[in-house]
């Protein structure tokens, strides 16, 4: 259940202002409205930097029966967010000299599967091999019961690796289990209690122990069964969070760390920059993880951003967290339910309206686009636009077949873009929704050669839904 849900992506451009003006905030109050009327789930809170700084902190809805109003400083569970902080304090003991990030784990639990050959950074990184605990989003039996760290290795920690260490990524809740053991082996104190000494405090973050945020000036978590009631979740007993999804707090305390990650305090520049080193597999192979966070780099054929983020998932709770550290930009949103995507719905619109999602190149291509479509239509393609590719397979046959069919729709309403731009076999993949007036809808699969005068080598349409 604490496992990680799908990174966003986001296609951003830098943002000029500082403060958010009054529509920006309106857009924000209404994007949360219409997730939540839409969905179902129960209440939402939102922090927003922006140049460094928050300037954004609010809560929506209800976070637990009997509340009268919303509190934007209400601690939510944020579950596998926590991972990074499990990182850096490792990251800190590193710093100590008590561990390195390429110590094996045998040198501190020896009878852990693949000890000698799985390294510390393995683990944080999900290229161990260990098996994850807690893959489902439910509760299982076991969970009715409390447990303890060196419970969860002995049960999972000690089967056969689901492969060699560093051959392959596979999140891995157990992996951040050991390195909370290592830890507090080797910082002489509970996990906790080092974070909030050395991260916390330091930060003025107000964090809990999220086996502990039950009840009283805690938000509930809420379940919801297909599209049945929202109910209230019962919480898994205590001891199966630890460093995989220990935490809890609210949107505005976490943006301090973001805004750490951002100015590079805290930790050095050196431990920023190691948590957010994405690791590389055996073979060469791209994770997109670093150390506790996933990485996004910036790819200028799309004009996304760089991205370091992380979701989470808890019994009865979602959260999204999205740092653009160019833009000096960070989005955190927190829902009390644990269906739906809320939280990442809420995330995109406000990446929307505060960073303009399509930059001028992109809104270029789409034009590019079009104008082709349009000639399509038309039966006036130029084929000096095209590669020589699509030029053999575009016929007289298929480009009658072309005319006929999409010429017979009259004008769209709408040619827009659909998701970021991707490279393959040296050209450059957009992909565009067509909608017409009668609620027709066609998709345009395109490639280009790279730049802004490239050739189109495929411009294929199919109807879609």
């Amino acid at each position: 259940m604490i496992r990680y849900l799908l990174p966003l992506v986001l296609i951003a451009a830098p943002a000029a202002a500082q403060e958010l003006s009054p529509a920006e905030t309106s857009k924000i109050d209404a994007a949360v409205a219409e997730s939540l009327q839409a969905t179902g789930v129960p209440s939402a809170s939102v922090a927003v930097v922006r140049g460094g700084r928050l300037v954004f902190a609010k809560a929506y809805g209800q976070q637990a029966p009997g509340w009268t109003s919303a509190r934007a400083d209400a601690p939510y569970q944020i579950a596998s967010v926590s991972k990074q902080f499990t990182a850096a304090a490792l990251l800190l003991l590193q710093r100590d000299g008590k561990l390195s990030m390429d110590d094996k784990v045998s040198k501190y639990f020896p009878d852990i599967s693949g000890a000698d050959r799985i390294t510390v950074r393995q683990l944080l990184s999900h290229t161990s091999g260990l098996q994850d605990y807690w893959p489902q989003d439910y509760s299982f039996a076991a969970m009715e019961k409390p447990t303890t760290p060196q419970a969860i290795v002995d049960r999972w920690g000690k089967k056969p690796l689901d492969f060699d260490p560093g051959t392959q990524w596979q999140y891995s809740n157990t992996g951040y289990v050991v390195a909370g053991m290592i830890a507090e082996k080797v910082g002489g104190a509970p996990l906790f209690d080092q974070l909030q000494r050395r991260v916390f405090k330091p930060l003025g973050i107000t964090a809990y122990d999220q086996d502990k945020a039950v009840g009283g000036k805690f938000p509930a978590g809420y379940h919801r069964f297909a599209l049945g009631p929202v109910r209230i979740a019962t919480p898994a007993a205590y001891g199966w969070l630890f460093a995989a999804g220990e935490l809890a707090m609210s949107p505005s305390d976490l943006a301090k760390w973001n805004m750490a990650r951002i100015d590079r305090t805290l930790l050095t520049p050196a431990e920023w920059a190691e948590q957010e080193n994405v690791v590389k597999l055996t073979n060469g192979g791209d994770t997109r993880y670093g150390l506790g966070v996933f990485v996004l780099d910036a790819d200028p054929a799309s004009g996304r951003r760089r991205s370091i983020e992380h979701s989470g998932e808890a019994v009865g709770f979602l959260t999204q967290n999205i740092v653009l550290p160019d833009e000096k930009v960070a989005i955190t949103v927190a829902v009390n339910a644990d269906f739906g995507d809320a939280q990442g719905t809420i995330a995109r619109k406000i990446a929307d309206t505060i960073l303009p999602p399509r930059p001028e190149p992109e809104a270029a291509k789409t034009a590019q686009a079009r104008a082709l479509f349009t000639a399509m239509r038309a039966g006036t393609l130029d084929a000096k636009l095209m590669t020589e590719n699509w030029n053999y397979f575009f016929t007289p046959q298929v480009a009658g077949d072309y005319r006929q069919s999409l010429s017979s729709l009259g004008e769209p309403s709408s040619f827009e873009s659909i998701g970021p731009a991707r490279l393959r076999g040296g050209f450059v993949n957009r992909n565009y929704r067509i909608t017409y007036p009668n609620g027709q809808k066609l998709v345009a699969v395109t490639y280009a050669e790279p730049g802004d005068a490239g050739r189109y080598e495929q411009f294929l349409i199919f109807p879609a839904q």
